[in-house]
Order: structure tokens, then C-alpha cells, then sequence
């Protein structure tokens, strides 16, 4: 640490995972945070003292770590997790998912579907998420309320959808949802976010990137996620969901490509050639039999690749500790390869990689000067994970959403002693069990 000083909060006895380029590990590390950013990290010397602070917190010799990243979700679809499981895609999506949301998805169940999905993500440790949905102006004032930080794009379908019943209309929706919140709230940047490429016409993805381009930010879209996907824009197109994307000039480095699963080596030089991101989520491809993402090739083309959960519909939690062991795991053995997607790299695309995904990297994703104060800390004093001789190894493979302690966004707490902060837990289950019963009853 630099010369003494007072600083608004201080947190020390704990093992800082900096995530930053040199993969830092600090022992008996302490961070003092003024403004809600970092201002300086570092070890103390044996028997010294930390500095002073309004506040300091004793981490009790647990991991502080940067907050975690889930970079794709639909926050909403929490309402319907575990209401249609073990089917495939088109028939889970077409036949259960899309005529719940025509039945259920209003203001009003939004709101606090929402509230609750930001409850699961704070109590797991994950302190900023990229969203797609629909009613999303409801989405972005529960997330404003919880404190998280977020990238929150308005959806754009083809067909009628909760909140936009006429089609037509879907790209003024999202042009109008992000003149709302751009430059209207700290820690939330809007975005537009088109269904898929199967579900959008040529028409509504050019309109819709060119109004993402216009007002610069980030464009989202669920890509090459199933075999089905790709045989079919081979058979109708002659190209892959990839090449046809980028035939209407969709990918640049501002969109961000969900899935990825069903991709060849063509796809993958473009999208590193354009410089688009994509989002990884294994539970959620591997509950719907999408297949096994080339994440280990991707990142040889030099494409960040964050992680993210999907909706609550399709993976049923929210769980980023859980997608990183999952996607560790999951690598190794379909490549046979016990190196592959190594606990550094799997760490780098919950934070530091998903971070560069969803454009914050400027920001969050890692423990640095100068960096937001969006930081976890994990108590370490419990059987499975003792002893610990790699920290990031047992972030990866052992580590749960439980075991988080405490969590900050931008300095400010959230969860303290895995007690929620701004929200009303047991409201929101309230709330949320109640419009389930109605689900359930129809």
C-alpha cells in the first residue's frame, strides 16, 4: 500500500485474486476504496496494521476477488424456472416458453421476476450481468434498485411480444428504451438485443444493428446455438448462421454472439476478423442438447469469450460458480485433455473476459488502481474448502454461491454477512410464489 492515509472503506485479512494481467495472488492482502474506487491494494507486512477507514472490514482470511459477470441472461425468466425441463429447443421454446410469456409477462411480473434474479446474483457473488428481454424498462428499475451493475437490452422479435404486440414496432421499442436510459442511470448502459437470426428477418437485424450502431451500444444475439440452426441457414442461405450474419454486416466489435456452439473454422476467423465477443454457457447448451461450444478454439483466434447462465428457464440458476466448474469440466472431456480450459482461464472469462465481452473491461472484471469497487469476498473457513493451496483453483472447482460473504458494487454494499442490503427477500419470494400459483393454475 502507498503512504497512510483515511480511506471510505478498507478491507484486509483476506487472499486478493487480482485477475489482472499478471494473475496477481496477494496474501494478506488489504484494498482501500475511496469513491467508490479502487485507490490502492496491496500486502501488509507481517504485525503491521491496515490503514485507516470510515469503514473496514475483516475478510476473516477469506478470497477477495473481483465481482463476478454473467454476461448473458433474461433476468425475467426467472418466473419460469423449472416449469418446462428435459426438451428440445424448438419444442421447449416454441411450445411451453413462448405462450407462457404471451400469457404471463407484464409490467408487473417483470418487475418482480426481475427483483429476484438480482437477489440470486448479489447472494452468488456476481455484481454485473448482460440482459436481454422484453418490458426491460421494468427489468432496468429492479436492477436499479438492487445496486447491481448491468448492460440491459430491450428484445426485438418478429412476432407479437410482451410489451411490443405489434411487430413492427420492435425497433422503436429498443431505439426509445435506450434513449431512456442512456446516460440516465449510473452502472446501467442500455443495449438491443435481437432474438436469433431465425427469428428476426434480414430487414429487422440490419434496422435493429444500424439503430445499435446510431446510438452506440451494444447489440446481442443468440447465434449457431443449435444443429437445427445451422442446417437449416446451410439449406436456405447456403451459409452458416455466422456467414450469413455477417453478410449483413452484424458483427463488429460492439456485438455480442450468445452460444456459439455449432461454428467452423470460416466462422471463427470472421468473428475474430470483425472483432465480436461471444457469451459461453454451457448449463444452459447443455441442458437443451445444443452441443459442446470450440471455447478452446476461440480463444486461440483471440475472441473474448465471457460466461454467462441463459435464462433461469433453461439452466435454472443463476449460478456463475457453477457454470465455471461446468465449463471447466465440460471441456476437458470432450477434448480428452486434462489442460484445456485451465482454473486462470475459466477465471478470466467470469470476470476479466466477460468484462472485455460486454465492453467494461475499462471498468470492472479485475482488482486494479483505478478500477470500480466491484468486489466479492468468499469465506474460506469451511470443510471443503480447507486446505487451500491455489485459490483459484477452488474458485473454479470447489467454491459455491453460498459460500460468498460479502459483496460491494462500486464501493457500496450489497450483501453483507450473505444478508441482502437494498432488497426485501422475503417480499420478492412472496411476490414471486404468488404470481407462480397462477402459472401453475392456468
Amino acid at each position: 500500500m502507498g503512504d497512510p492515509m483515511t480511506y471510505d472503506l478498507v478491507i484486509h485479512n483476506g487472499t486478493i485474486v487480482t485477475v489482472n494481467s499478471d494473475f496477481e495472488i496477494i496474501e494478506d492482502g488489504v484494498i482501500g476504496i475511496n469513491d467508490g474506487e479502487i485507490a490502492d491494494l496491496g500486502g501488509l507486512d507481517e504485525g503491521a496494521l491496515p490503514p485507516a477507514g470510515k469503514e473496514v472490514i475483516d475478510a476473516g482470511g477469506g478470497i477477495i476477488m473481483p465481482g463476478l459477470i454473467n454476461t448473458h441472461t433474461h433476468l425475467p425468466m426467472t418466473l419460469f424456472r423449472g416449469l418446462a425441463d428435459d426438451l428440445p429447443l424448438d419444442t421447449w421454446l416454441n411450445e411451453i416458453i413462448f405462450p407462457a410469456e404471451s400469457k404471463h409477462i407484464t409490467a408487473s411480473t417483470v418487475r418482480w421476476a426481475s427483483l429476484l434474479a438480482c437477489a440470486e446474483m448479489l447472494m452468488g457473488g456476481t455484481t454485473a450481468c448482460c440482459d436481454g428481454y422484453f418490458f426491460e424498462d421494468d427489468v432496468a428499475r429492479s436492477v436499479k434498485d438492487s445496486g447491481l451493475r448491468a448492460v440491459l437490452a430491450q428484445g426485438v422479435i418478429d412476432y407479437p411480444a410482451p410489451g411490443v404486440p405489434d411487430p413492427s414496432e420492435n425497433i422503436n421499442a429498443a431505439t426509445d428504451y435506450v434513449l431512456r436510459w442512456k446516460n440516465n442511470a449510473t452502472r446501467l448502459s442500455p443495449s438491443i438485443f435481437c432474438h436469433a437470426p431465425y427469428t428476426c428477418s434480414a430487414e429487422t437485424l440490419t434496422r435493429a444493428k444500424s439503430a445499435a450502431q446510431d446510438l452506440d451500444v451494444l447489440f446481442q444475439i443468440h447465434a449457431a446455438e443449435t444443429k437445427s440452426e445451422h442446417d437449416r441457414f446451410l439449406s436456405e442461405y447456403n451459409r452458416t448462421p455466422i456467414q450469413y450474419l455477417d453478410n449483413l454486416g452484424i458483427l463488429d466489435e460492439n456485438t455480442l454472439l450468445v452460444h456459439c456452439v455449432w461454428l467452423n473454422d470460416a466462422d471463427m476467423k470472421i468473428i475474430a476478423g470483425r472483432r465480436s465477443k461471444v457469451s459461453h454457457n454451457p448449463g444452459s447448451n447443455m441442458k437443451l442438447a445444443s452441443g459442446i461450444a470450440p471455447v478452446e478454439k476461440l480463444a486461440g483466434y483471440g475472441i473474448p469469450v465471457g460466461l454467462g447462465t441463459d435464462g433461469c428457464a433453461s439452466n435454472n440458476n443463476l449460478d456463475i460458480f457453477q457454470e465455471m466448474d461446468m465449463a471447466a469440466k465440460l471441456h476437458k472431456a470432450s477434448t480428452l485433455d486434462p489442460t484445456i480450459m485451465d482454473a486462470k482461464t475459466v477465471l478470466k472469462m467470469a470476470t476479466i473476459d466477460a468484462a472485455r465481452a460486454i465492453g467494461l473491461d475499462h471498468m470492472i472484471g479485475s482488482l486494479e488502481t483505478g478500477k470500480q469497487a466491484d468486489l466479492i469476498i468468499i469465506e474460506a473457513h469451511s470443510p471443503h474448502l480447507t486446505p487451500m493451496y491455489h485459490p483459484e483453483s477452488h474458485i473454479v472447482y470447489t467454491a459455491k454461491g453460498s459460500d460468498v460473504r460479502d459483496v460491494w458494487v462500486a464501493g457500496n454494499a450489497l450483501v453483507r454477512d450473505r444478508k441482502l442490503v437494498n432488497l426485501d427477500l422475503n417480499e420478492i419470494i412472496m411476490q414471486v410464489n404468488e404470481i407462480a400459483s397462477v402459472i401453475k393454475g392456468s
